[in-house]
């Protein structure tokens, strides 16, 4: 499927789209994207219902196209013996040093999955892109958001996810590689060696589906948008490098994990939500896991360590934070949201 194509769905001057990065950026951040005539995204799965209807408002007001994105995984069931455990691991190995009582941590899920009554807020407003990781939701979500008329996206880390969800509706697919910062958007499979790096999973989705398919992961300069467009891909989808913009919500400890040496080495970990995220390697990572067995499932994990991060973070350390970052981390740089779009559009040429 050509470029035309995509560009014809997204309504954008250019085949940019900037990755959704919850707990990283808002409005602001997808506002200058879109400005610059590429395709802005605000993550919605952190936000209640009046903070995105506060953000929908910013993003409407722009006249632009613009894209929400939601997760719609199926919710744990509780296990709280499973959890117990956790907490009383975490708690024997940090409480002492760090002054926190994490067997006591209060709970909660942190993301929750699109539903009935996101779809409606949505409705009031609708987005022209609404794009979903961990497949899509059910038939009836869905069709409520395409009723409206959006473009629906979704992320593919395998050709049969990909395969699925263009039977299941996707008008676009989102290729993600193995190398991409942020969680896994695998739905079928989470067996992890069955997800390839960008490189041979682009030009075997880019062959298996009929609709635009859009790289992601690992990209981050001109050089990475211009090796996707070579493999097939219709268009390209950046995260990591719009963390250091200046319209980015990125916390202090992130980028300065982002500038610094120890972006070099990413690792895949579940220790902070339950579900396998590429991030730079921390304490936390390598004392809890990378990848823990005994972890709360997804995304139960998440109010386990919230305490002890934000004691860190008070003490100036990133060592109990998600600082989500793709491979291509060390070449993101600090710029406007604006000159690293015309950067990356430099790669289309």
């Amino acid at each position: 499927m050509s470029t035309s194509a995509l560009l014809s769905l997204l309504k954008t001057a250019l085949p940019l789209i900037q990755a959704p990065m919850a707990g990283a950026q808002g409005s602001r951040l997808a506002a200058a994207v879109s400005q610059a005539g590429a395709l802005g995204s605000l993550p919605a799965a952190l936000l209640p219902p009046d903070a995105l209807r506060a953000e929908l408002q910013r993003l409407q007001a722009t006249g632009l196209p613009y894209n929400v994105n939601f997760f719609c995984h199926t919710p744990p069931v509780s296990d709280p013996a499973r959890d117990a455990a956790w907490r009383t691991r975490l708690s024997h190995r940090f409480d002492a040093e760090f002054g926190t009582d994490l067997r006591h941590a209060p709970g909660g899920a942190g993301r929750l999955p699109f539903s009935a009554e996101a779809a409606q807020l949505l409705a009031e407003f609708r987005p022209p892109v609404v794009s979903f990781h961990f497949g899509l939701p059910t038939p009836a979500l869905l069709q409520s958001v395409k009723d409206w008329g959006a473009v629906v996206m979704s992320s593919a880390t395998t050709v049969e996810e990909a395969r699925w969800l263009q039977a299941h509706g996707a008008d676009v697919v989102i290729a993600q590689g193995l190398e991409a910062g942020g969680h896994r958007g695998h739905f079928l499979d989470d067996d992890l060696t069955r997800q390839l790096g960008l490189m041979a999973l682009l030009p075997q989705v880019v062959d298996a589906v009929t609709v635009p398919v859009v790289a992601t992961g690992g990209i981050a300069d001109a050089r990475g948008v211009r090796a996707a467009m070579a493999l097939g891909a219709s268009g390209v989808q950046v995260g990591t490098a719009y963390l250091l913009c200046d319209e980015a919500d990125t916390s202090a400890v992130h980028r300065r994990a982002l500038a610094g040496p120890e972006a070099a080495h990413t690792a895949l970990t579940n220790v902070f939500t339950g579900r396998p995220a590429r991030g730079v390697l921390n304490r936390a990572m390598r004392e809890m896991g990378p990848l823990a067995d005994d972890a709360p499932r997804f995304p139960l994990a998440t109010s386990a360590l919230a305490p002890l991060r934000a004691e860190a973070e008070a003490r100036d350390s990133g060592d109990f934070s998600p600082l989500w970052a793709g491979q291509a981390a060390g070449l993101a740089r600090p710029k406007t949201a604006a000159a690293l779009t015309r950067a990356l559009a430099a790669g289309l040429a």
